[in-house]
């Protein structure tokens, strides 16, 4: 006869349910996105995701000694450049936003690990993540030329990591290639491989001014219904040189996470989006949820396989001493 009481033991108290808890997540697991924008003294909250703001170089080296003050030790830079044009020069300048902002990070807290976003989409006046051709299709090879010159330029400025969002063909090689050229042998690639065309990124649009003046990106970024595209994708960059892979969005998308850290040996990053961290907001600050939906959520994440998870909740728990 089943011990129907044994599970039931083991759930007694909080004491025996922490000792037999299967996940745990800690600060070590987050990667936290920061938006970085021209001119001084900004700090301007973005409307859309409340709690997460816009800062320029100066303001970000303050929040980022506050985030290690708290235990965060690793972020994700997003740039807004000042001016934008059709091949969005600005993001290999090596006064680009993000290269200022990458050397006064390393400037004033080396110790914190500093990953850079590669993508054209917040640089270029079209909003799409390429060099377009004349009939307004994103040129996969002419881009590929792009964007090796814009991962270059960001570690030169002194980048920890690249991590190419751009969902272009060949790029991971590409840019593995123009990095070990220039001596950067040792500059990991953290490579976007399954991201999804999803209505998730809204929030990040508005924070990133990157939406497209037309058409969408569904010719280069997953279509939601596809899971064995997802693990040819992941698969074609490890085989390219990617250090880690990420699955985004996240919720949508456990499954996705699920298979990819049963097929690959390699660390598997969540990116929990701008409008999955919206919606959470939105219903605890009108009491729908409460906020502890929002480690349930996080733990259901690290549960799928997340071994690392890029979030806009992780200053927010750190504060709140909820994950150390």
């Amino acid at each position: 006869m089943i011990n129907i009481n044994r599970t039931r033991r083991l759930r007694k108290n909080s004491a025996i349910r922490a000792m037999v808890r299967e996940t745990s997540i800690s600060l070590d697991d987050f990667i936290y996105p920061l938006f970085v924008v021209e001119g001084e003294g900004i700090k301007r909250e973005i409307e859309s995701m409340k709690g997460n703001y816009h800062f320029s170089v100066d303001m970000l080296v303050k929040e980022v000694e506050e985030l290690l003050a708290l235990g965060i030790k690793s972020v994700l830079l997003f740039g807004i450049p000042g001016e934008k044009d059709e091949v969005g020069s600005a993001a290999f300048s090596d006064q680009g936003i993000i290269q200022k902002a990458v050397r006064a990070i390393k400037e004033h807290h080396p110790e914190m690990y500093v990953i850079t976003d590669l993508c054209m989409c917040e640089y270029t006046c079209h909003g799409h993540c390429g060099i377009l051709t004349d009939d307004k299709d994103v040129d996969n090879d002419k881009t590929l030329e792009y964007l090796g010159k814009i991962a270059v330029s960001h570690a030169k400025a002194g980048a920890d990591m690249i991590a190419p969002s751009d969902m272009m063909d060949g790029r991971v090689k590409y840019i593995r290639e123009e990095l070990d050229k220039e001596g950067f042998v040792n500059t990991p690639i953290m490579s976007y491989s399954a991201k999804y065309a999803s209505n998730y990124y809204g929030p990040f649009r508005d924070a990133a001014d990157s939406a497209p003046a037309f058409g969408d990106r569904k010719t280069y970024q997953m279509d939601p219904a596809n899971s064995r595209e997802a693990l040819r994708e992941i698969q074609y960059d490890i085989e390219e040189g990617a250090d880690l892979v990420i699955v985004k969005p996240a919720l949508a998308y456990l499954d996705i996470i699920r298979q990819a850290r049963d097929t690959f040996n390699v660390p598997i990053v969540a990116y929990n989006v701008s409008g999955e961290y919206s919606m959470l907001k939105l219903a605890v600050e009108n009491n729908i949820l409460s906020e502890d939906v929002i480690m349930e959520t996080l733990i259901s994440i690290k549960r799928a396989g997340a071994d690392l998870i890029i979030t806009y909740f992780a200053k927010e728990l750190a504060k709140l001493g909820l994950v150390r």
